[in-house]
This record gives structure tokens, sequence and C-alpha cells, in this order.
């Protein structure tokens, strides 16, 4: 198995990271704060149960579905929120219009949840989470399609 490996547990997610003792540690979102909570104990159901309500997701994937988590259940003050307000915006123009969101549109948010995900990960990182991993957000693809 390549670790790290992402996913959507329950429509939240979750990523698989390597130890260092060479074993495996589970993530999972934790929507009241953002932050990440250990769920070691999904683990198994992870690698054993994957389709239905676990989905496995590429780091861009992840890293969109993260941030629309956030931005959807999370309230607060500083560049962060208003750039999730501005997400926010945008979804609820396209749904006023009942329509798609535009491929600029849909770029922008995109562009914005990137951004977003290495800037909540950086500050979850200096608050002592060691779940926080910024890297994801900066190596995730442009290009990967989103499925949120």
């Amino acid at each position: 198995m390549e670790l790290p490996a992402y996913y959507d547990h329950y429509k939240t997610p979750m990523k698989l990271v390597s130890r260092s003792d060479g074993g495996i540690t589970a993530w999972r979102l934790d929507r009241a704060t953002g932050g990440w909570r250990s769920a070691d104990d999904l683990i198994d159901d992870v690698l054993s149960a994957i389709g239905g309500e676990i989905s496995v997701r590429t780091p861009a994937e992840f890293v969109q579905r993260t941030e629309a988590a956030r931005g959807r259940y999370l309230k607060g003050d500083g560049p962060v929120f208003a750039l999730y307000e501005t997400v926010r915006a945008i979804e609820e123009q396209a749904v006023a219009e009942r329509r798609a969101y535009t491929p600029e549109e849909a770029a922008l948010i995109r562009g914005i949840r990137r951004r977003t995900f290495v800037m909540f990960e950086e500050q979850l990182r200096q608050a002592g989470d060691p779940g926080a991993d910024p890297s994801v957000g900066s190596a995730a693809s442009s290009g990967d399609a989103d499925r949120s």
C-alpha cells in the first residue's frame, strides 16, 4: 500500500499515513474544529470496505473535499474565513441562478480551496496538530478533477 492514502469515510475526509515505526496511522477531519482527530480504530474499516460509503480520493480531491467541509461547518475571522466566504458567495450565486458553476468559477473555487488548505494546515501545525500536513495542498495538482 502506498502512503499517504486519502479517502472519504462516510462523507468525511480521512487519510492514512505511515508512522516512523513502519505502521499506519489514520486521521479523520473533525468538522467541529477543522483539525484532525486520530482515527486508528477505522483503519481496518477503510482498508476492507472500499466502496459504498468509503471512497479513495486523489490528493487534489482530498484537499477539495476537506476545504468544502471546513468552509461549510466552520465560522471565524481572518484571511482563511474571508476566503471561505468568497467561495460561499460563488456557491450561493450559482444556486440562486439554478445553474452549474462556470468554468471560471469552478477554477476559482478549486484555487481558493488549495490555498485555504495550506493556510489552515499551517495554522494547525503551529498549534501542534500532529495530523496537519500543508504539503498535500501545495502538491495537489490543479488539473485533478474534483468529485465533491
